[in-house]
C-alpha cells in the first residue's frame, strides 16, 4: 500500500473505485481497516480513500502534542497529493472531529460531512472515559490488558452478551501490541481539549450525525449539541447500539450512509 507525505506526517492509505470522492476517517482506537465494509460497498460508485490516521497503522507516529486542526490539515494535504479537489467526508468518533475542522478550514473542499459516534466537545462522562482509558494504558503499558478493560464501553450490553466470538475478534484488534502508546496518549489529550462548540455553526455543508442510543463516550447529548448548532444537520439514532454501531447495526449503518450519499450527489462545496 502507498504511503504519502502529508505535512507533519506520512500517511498510509488506500484509494479504490471511481466517481465522486469519499474520504473515510477512522477513530482513536483503529486504522483504515475499520472501513473495510464501507470501502467494499461504495467503491462501485465512488472513489473511496481510507487511510491510517497519524499515530495509527503504518502512518507516522504522533510523538508530540497535536490538535484536531492539525490532523485536518494533514488530511487536506492527502487530498491535495491525490488531486482530490473536494470530497464527501465521513468520520467516525475522532474522525468526525477531524472532519469538522476540515469543513471549517476549507469549506470548498467538503461536499458533505457524515459523522458516526462523534462530538464537537465531550460531555463529562465521555471525558471521564477517555481520561480513564488513557490513564489505564499509561499505568499498564499493555494493549492486551487495556483492551479487556475498555471493551464494554464500546458496545451495548445486548451485543456484548450475545456475540462472544465477534467480541473476541474486536478485543484482539484493539489489543494489538504493535500500536504506538505515545501516539495514543497524545491523540487522547487532543480529544480531551477539543471544543468546537462555538465554531460548528459555521459549517455550511449538508451534515449527517449518526449516534448510538447507548453510547457513553459520544452520547446522545453530544449529538444533540451538534444538531442544535450545525445549520444543515440531520440526525439518525441507532436504537440498539453503543459507540461501535457501525458493527452492531452494520446493515442499517451502511444503508443510512449509502442513502446519504445518494441524496447529495450534486452537493457542491462552498468557498469560505
Amino acid at each position: 500500500m502507498p504511503i504519502i507525505s502529508a505535512g507533519r506526517w506520512d500517511l498510509n492509505y488506500i484509494d479504490e473505485g471511481a466517481g465522486p470522492a469519499v474520504v473515510l476517517i477512522h477513530g482513536l482506537a483503529g486504522d483504515y481497516t475499520a472501513w473495510t465494509r464501507q470501502v467494499a460497498a461504495l467503491k462501485a460508485n465512488y472513489r473511496v480513500v481510507a487511510f491510517d490516521n497519524p499515530g495509527s497503522g503504518k502512518s507516522g507516529k504522533v510523538d508530540a502534542a497535536t490538535t484536531m486542526r492539525e490532523m485536518a490539515e494533514s488530511t487536506l494535504r492527502l487530498m491535495d497529493a491525490l488531486h482530490i479537489e473536494s470530497a464527501h467526508v465521513v468520520g467516525r468518533s475522532m474522525g468526525g472531529a477531524i472532519g469538522q475542522q476540515m469543513a471549517l478550514l476549507a469549506p470548498q473542499r467538503v461536499r458533505s460531512l457524515a459523522m458516526a459516534a462523534s462530538f464537537a466537545t465531550l460531555d463529562p462522562l465521555g471525558r471521564q472515559l477517555i481520561e480513564n482509558m488513557r490513564e489505564l494504558l499509561l499505568w499498564r503499558k499493555n494493549w492486551t490488558q487495556w483492551a479487556r478493560h475498555v471493551l464494554p464501553f464500546f458496545v451495548s450490553p445486548e451485543f456484548f452478551n450475545n456475540n462472544r466470538e465477534q467480541m473476541a475478534i474486536i478485543e484482539r484488534l484493539i489489543g494489538d501490541e504493535s500500536r504506538d502508546q505515545l501516539s495514543y496518549k497524545n491523540l487522547a489529550d487532543a480529544l480531551l481539549t477539543y471544543d468546537a462548540t462555538n465554531e460548528i455553526g459555521s459549517i455550511g455543508c449538508p451534515t449527517l450525525i449518526m449516534a448510538g442510543r447507548f453510547d457513553p463516550i459520544c452520547s446522545l447529548g453530544t449529538a444533540k449539541l451538534m444538531q442544535d448548532h450545525i445549520p444543515k444537520a440531520e440526525t439518525v439514532v441507532f436504537e440498539k447500539s453503543s459507540h461501535f454501531f457501525l458493527v452492531e447495526e452494520a446493515e442499517k449503518a451502511m444503508s443510512v450512509l449509502s442513502d446519504w450519499l445518494r441524496r447529495h450527489p450534486h452537493a457542491e462545496a462552498k468557498g469560505g
